[in-house]
């Protein structure tokens, strides 16, 4: 079976990620979906509510799974038998960082490689980020995150429903 691994803090997770990891689905028997709780971030969600609202989309696929981890990426890479890690890559912006932590993650562990994968156009500009930036002053964005994530940031930010 050839697993891949999709780490990210999904601090909230986007149709982007989501569209990232049916294209890996493709590719691959299994992708692990892996949550950081790297605590230095300060996330919005809680590495629990982050795992619970991307299992929440992805209950009609069962070679997915999610689950939440610290540490390095390839230890646990190798703990799944992982053969490789995906990594979104949405504007030649995100190339620089993303290349300087596969070259480090290549150099960790050489057996591990790391697949690029571009989501559909539509999400190119799309990061959590952006999406919690927009939230802080309105709960109007609905094409660019699911149903679900939506509901969690108008809670989180006190918009009425």
């Amino acid at each position: 079976m050839r697993i891949a691994l999709y780490p990210g803090s999904f601090d909230p997770i986007t149709n982007g990620h989501l569209d990232v990891i049916n294209r890996g689905r493709r590719i691959f028997d299994k992708v692990v979906v892996a949550v950081a709780t790297n605590a230095a971030k300060e996330p919005l969600f809680t590495a629990e509510e982050r795992v619970a609202l991307i299992e929440e989309n992805l209950v009609d696929r069962p070679n997915i799974e999610v689950v939440a981890f610290d540490g390095l990426i390839v230890d646990l890479a190798e703990q799944i038998n992982a053969v490789a890690l995906i990594r979104g890559l949405r504007a030649v912006s995100d190339f620089e960082h993303e290349f300087q932590m596969a070259q480090m993650n290549r150099h960790l562990d050489e057996k591990i490689e790391t697949i690029f994968l571009m989501p559909n156009e539509q999400f190119f500009f799309t990061s959590s980020n952006l999406v919690k930036q927009v939230f802080k002053f309105t709960d109007r964005e609905k094409r660019l995150i699911p149903a679900n994530v939506h509901a969690a940031l108008s809670e989180k930010f006190g918009h009425p429903k």
